[in-house]
């Protein structure tokens, strides 16, 4: 039996249909054939699949925009909460998972069009599209134009620019949000806002500082960039076994400050068959000859051959980079199934200065010994030190060497399990606080993590807040501009209808209210 706000949203919908433009929209309860396979179809961490996690009273599918607006002025007079999914990737399953039992899911993933112009080099995306989407429909208009986002295809939209967004072209062009133009969200009063009529305020809030907060993003307007015809690609494996501390040391020297910002090299550390490994990934904007000259003159270290480096198209890159077998077709990009499933856990860091050989060794021990989780540095440097941190949410700019994540990957399933694993992951954090950033200790917000300043257990139920624990999150994700955002917030939607576990807070007489 339904409840009395359940009952009365769906009758608040159905008497605003003639809204609609005729276009049904698509509920999914519990009753429903459709609700399960709806509901698990976009849940990337299958630590939010199990029988124990909360499940939200209905799923809303949009089909129109025009059932936006409605959803959310029936969701504020029956009580609701909307949580919005886009891709589902958010590593916390903020978007699908909630401390209320009193809350509903807003799916996206029919409102995914991707409109390409090149006569601007600009490209209006919906929330609901993946990033392997854009990435293809930008390659069916130019070999030669591209766009700075994420290297995992099935993430969406949505999430990756509201959140910041970054991949293998940031040296070169900055976040994912230095490159949106305009965007089209619904405010908290059904209104549907562009660039203009929302403002330059929110306009900077929803470019780095998570749209959820503030609205139910529609659509962002981004601005492509140009790459050559031919790019050049490696991927080299390297083992304790090979001057390994040293390789690491040089290449915290090197990645950021002495590289140029056509070259971007990803380091993998992780642990096979009881010895450290090294994973070095490199995106170069050129052709191989002259990477192995650069390469020769500023990281001889690493030893790169002229075997390792290929050449291809960027939109081929795409796919090497999210490790699709050679000779993948570029439609794969368009598949909105992940290639892997499975219980994760991630946590982030920046760092600041090299770590010690010493440091490094001590690091490699304790990653021997814990065997599961890896890091992975992505070196800044180049268009990231340039941008002032004010000038999008995200403020991690200049004297960065390189942000690091934290992964955990587990098949096993039920509570046990992910709570090894994610204690696993905290540990391996705990071991790097002498080496990385503090007060604050930095985070990134696309790397979302409840360990900071909330606490839920591994299946997704039970989120306690400590007394502080917004400004514990909020200084780590947002540092200075956090205050900002909570003025943003407090203006736009003042009685604090979008939220989640760690959204942005509203302020009442200078006190923050979460």
């Amino acid at each position: 039996m339904k409840t009395s706000a359940e009952d009365g949203f769906i009758q608040c919908l159905e008497n605003n249909s003639k809204l609609f433009n005729g276009v049904v929209f698509l509920l999914h309860t519990p009753k429903t054939p459709s609700f399960s396979s709806s509901l698990q179809t976009y849940i990337r961490n299958l630590r939010f699949n199990e029988s124990t996690t909360g499940k939200p009273r209905f799923i809303l599918t949009p089909t129109h925009v025009s059932h936006i607006p409605t959803a959310i002025i029936c969701a504020k007079s029956h009580g609701l909460q909307i949580k919005v999914r886009s891709g589902g990737h958010d590593f916390e399953g903020l978007s699908y998972v909630s401390d209320s039992p009193n809350f509903f899911i807003l799916d996206m993933f029919n409102l995914r069009s991707v409109n390409v112009t090149l006569e601007d080099d600009s490209a209006w995306v919906e929330a609901g599209a993946t990033l392997g989407q854009v990435f293809y429909g930008i390659a069916g208009k130019s070999n030669t134009r591209a766009f700075p986002a994420g290297v995992c295809p099935t993430v969406g939209v949505g999430g990756h620019v509201s959140g910041g967004g970054y991949g293998n072209l940031m040296r070169k062009y900055g976040l994912t949000v230095d490159n949106v133009v305009d965007a089209k969200i619904v405010d908290v009063k059904g209104r549907i806002l562009d660039r203009k009529s929302m403002g330059e305020d929110l306009f900077w809030a929803i470019t780095g500082g998570g749209g959820s907060s503030f609205g139910v993003v529609l659509s962002y307007k981004i601005k492509l960039v140009r790459v050559p015809n031919r790019v050049t690609v490696f991927s080299v494996f390297r083992t304790y076994d090979e001057n390994f501390t040293h390789l690491i040391y040089r290449y915290q020297k090197v990645a950021a400050d002495e590289l140029p910002e056509k070259l971007f090299i990803r380091l993998i550390l992780d642990v096979a068959n009881g010895k450290n490994r090294a994973r070095f990934v490199a995106l170069f904007l050129g052709n191989s000859e002259n990477l192995l000259s650069l390469m020769n003159r500023r990281f001889p270290e690493l030893g790169l051959k002229q075997k390792d480096c290929i050449k291809m198209r960027w939109i081929e890159s795409v796919l090497f980079w999210a490790d699709f077998p050679t000779g993948t077709p570029i439609t794969a990009l368009v598949s909105r199934v992940p290639q892997v499933l499975v219980h994760f856990k991630r946590k982030s860091d920046y760092l600041k200065k090299p770590i010690p050989k010493s440091g490094l060794e001590f690091i490699f021990k304790k990653m021997v010994e814990l065997k599961t989780p890896l890091l992975t540095f992505n070196p800044y440097g180049g268009r990231m030190a340039e941008i002032p941190p004010e000038a999008k949410p995200f403020p991690h700019r200049g004297g960065n060497i390189a942000k690091i994540q934290y992964a955990a990957n587990w098949d096993e399933k039920g509570i046990e399990a992910a709570n090894y694993y994610i204690n696993l992951t905290r540990m391996l954090y705990e071991y790097m606080t002498p080496y990385v950033s503090v007060n604050p200790r930095e985070a990134f917000l696309c790397y979302r993590d409840l360990d900071i300043g909330t606490n839920r257990n591994a299946a997704g139920n039970g989120t306690y807040y400590s007394e502080d624990a917004a400004a514990v999150y909020g200084v780590k994700y947002f540092m200075d501009n956090f205050k900002r955002l909570v003025k943003i917030k407090t203006k736009v939607d003042p009685h604090n209808f979008f939220r989640d576990e760690q959204s942005i807070p509203v302020s009442q007489e200078d006190e923050i209210i979460i």
